[in-house]
């Protein structure tokens, strides 16, 4: 198999280590725009079978080129890239996998759908964390039961000690954080798409000890386009971050005061943008680079053979110290590769499909287990 992987940062050199470590992946190019220094866990490889390249995805040609050069693509850059990376892998025949993010732009890859099935090639969009893993674990779920009456999902990325005032620190992008924290969420109500405000209608959520009791609100995204799936079978649909207590009201709070907004304001002559203040200053605040995990949750609740029930599955993944690979690298970056493979592999039928609609689950939790990120599923009730 020759891969190439779109991005140089976290989660694209996490995905490069994953790849490089299945001995049948004869080839990894990884193309960024600056493709400077490696992390040390991908040294070993270096002038083997790993290709480090510059290339500017905004340039069509140089893109075909080097799409011409692999049997699968997985894009970990910013998602307004990936509608028309996704096109020219269409156009090449070549499988495309992204991180996606933003549900807009995934019904504008569904579009490539007829075009993709006659390449006879997949291309599978919101393939890492949230969305991501968390929905093939909640469309495993679904499955369990005849009937479905709610699925919830709950997801974080956090400290393993956390610190004030917020207990958080940056595990991807403090700008997503602020666009997460000021974007309604899409869920199902009543059976229908709804929007809720964000950082709203706060719950506890148990994890085992040392994580303890955590607390979850809404946030965009994490549903993708199950919302639209499943409007007028399931009732109740919803997805919400995972943090430390306390940490949702003094968001919520620092939200509601304006320092998130995105109009620009006269502040002793200068026009300042507070959003692009709290961003500057709270980031650097916040980005510590400290030993991390990922807390997930899902619970489904049902009917089977006439009797109703609710089962639960749960990841707890913490950051690998050996290799410096932090646990939002191994549940994202690791997951854009098995999606990758999956693809390369014949695993995946062709046609455009979020991981929900195509991964097969139990192969998918088996080739995560293998890389310790372990899917558990908790006592039934």
């Amino acid at each position: 198999m020759r891969m190439l992987v779109l991005g140089a940062g976290l989660q694209g050199t996490a995905c490069t280590y994953d790849l490089l470590n299945n001995p049948s992946v004869t080839r990894v190019v990884l193309a960024d725009v600056r493709v400077g220094a490696l992390p040390a866990f991908l040294a070993p490889f270096a002038g083997l079978r790993l290709e480090p390249i510059a290339l500017d995805v905004r340039d069509a040609g140089a893109v075909r080129a080097l799409f011409s050069r692999c049997d699968a693509v997985m894009s970990a850059i910013p998602y307004y890239f990936n509608a028309p990376l996704a096109a020219i892998a269409v156009e090449m025949g070549v499988h495309f996998a992204d991180l996606g993010g933003n549900t807009k732009i995934v019904q504008e890859q569904k579009q490539l759908d007829a075009a993709a099935k006659a390449k006879g090639i997949s291309v599978i969009p919101d393939t890492g964390l949230a969305p991501g893993m968390v929905n093939v674990i909640a469309q495993h779920g679904i499955d369990q039961f005849d009937t479905v009456d709610s699925v919830k999902l709950f997801v974080g990325g956090l400290p393993q000690t956390p610190e004030p005032p917020l207990g958080y620190q940056i595990a991807y992008s403090i700008e997503g954080m602020v666009d997460y924290y000021t974007t309604e969420s899409l869920v199902v109500r009543d059976g229908q798409p709804a929007h809720v405000t964000a950082l709203s209608e706060i719950e506890s959520v148990p994890f085992a000890e040392p994580v303890g009791d955590l607390e979850a609100f809404h946030t965009a995204g994490g549903l993708s386009t199950m919302v639209y799936r499943y409007a007028g079978v399931i009732p109740t649909m919803e997805y919400k971050t995972l943090r430390y207590p306390g940490h949702a009201r003094i968001m919520a709070a620092i939200r509601d005061l304006g320092l998130l907004g995105n109009a620009a304001i006269d502040v002793k002559g200068q026009q300042v943008v507070p959003r692009d203040v709290f961003v500057r200053v709270a980031g650097e605040q916040l980005r510590k680079g400290k030993p991390d995990l990922v807390a997930l949750r899902v619970v489904v609740r049902g009917t089977k053979d006439g009797v109703a029930g609710t089962r639960s599955w749960e990841v707890l993944d913490r950051y690998d110290a050996d290799h410096s690979i932090s646990a939002m690298m191994r549940t994202t970056g690791y997951t854009l590769s098995i999606t990758g493979q999956l693809q390369a592999s014949g695993a995946i039928a062709a046609g455009v499909h979020t991981p929900d609609e195509c991964i097969p689950a139990e192969r998918y939790f088996t080739m995560l287990a293998a890389r310790g990120v372990m899917v558990r599923e908790l006592d039934a009730r």
